[in-house]
C-alpha cells in the first residue's frame, strides 16, 4: 500500500533511485558544459539551492522541468535516463508501493570523491580544442589504465 506523502521516496525516506540517477545525469551534463549550478538556475528561473536538490535527486524533477532542462543543456530527454542499471529501472514509484524492496547498493559516498574527479576530467578534456593533444591524451590515459590493470 502506498504511504500517502511520499512522493516516490523509498520506505527509508531515502530519494527514489531514478530520481538521483536523473539528477547525476545533471550534473554530469552540466559540468561538462562547464555551467555553474548558478547558472543553471538562472536559465530555468530557479536557485541555485534548488539545483542542487535536484542533482541529488532529493527533490524530483517533473517533465516540463525535464524538458527545460533537456533544452538548456542541449541533450535529448532520454539523456536523464541512459545508463540507468537495471536494479535502478525496477525502483519505479509503483514497484514500491506494490512492496518491492530497497536496493541494498554500496554507499554514493564513497564514489562521490571520483565523481567529482572524472567530471572535472571530462570539462578539462572538452576544453581543448586540437584534436591531436586531445587524441594524444586518451592514448596516454589508455595505456596508463592498461599498466595499472597488468600490475
Amino acid at each position: 500500500m502506498k504511504r500517502p506523502g511520499n512522493r516516490g521516496r523509498l520506505p527509508s525516506g531515502q530519494p527514489n533511485p531514478i530520481d538521483v540517477h536523473v539528477g547525476a545525469r545533471v550534473l554530469q551534463r552540466r559540468v561538462v558544459l562547464g555551467m555553474s549550478q548558478e547558472q543553471l538556475g538562472t536559465a530555468l528561473g530557479l536557485s541555485f539551492q534548488q539545483i542542487q536538490k535536484y542533482e541529488r535527486g532529493a527533490n524530483r524533477i517533473g517533465g516540463s522541468r525535464l524538458f527545460d532542462l533537456a533544452k538548456i543543456l542541449a541533450v535529448p530527454v532520454s539523456y536523464f535516463f541512459d545508463d540507468m542499471s537495471e536494479t535502478v529501472q525496477q525502483m519505479t514509484p509503483s514497484s514500491i508501493g506494490r512492496g518491492m524492496t530497497e536496493p541494498t547498493a554500496p554507499s554514493d559516498e564513497a564514489d562521490a570523491g571520483v565523481k567529482r574527479d572524472s567530471l572535472k576530467l571530462i570539462h578539462a578534456y572538452c576544453r581543448i580544442s586540437d584534436p591531436r593533444i586531445r587524441q594524444g591524451l586518451m592514448e596516454l590515459i589508455k595505456a596508463i589504465a592498461t599498466m595499472t590493470e597488468e600490475n
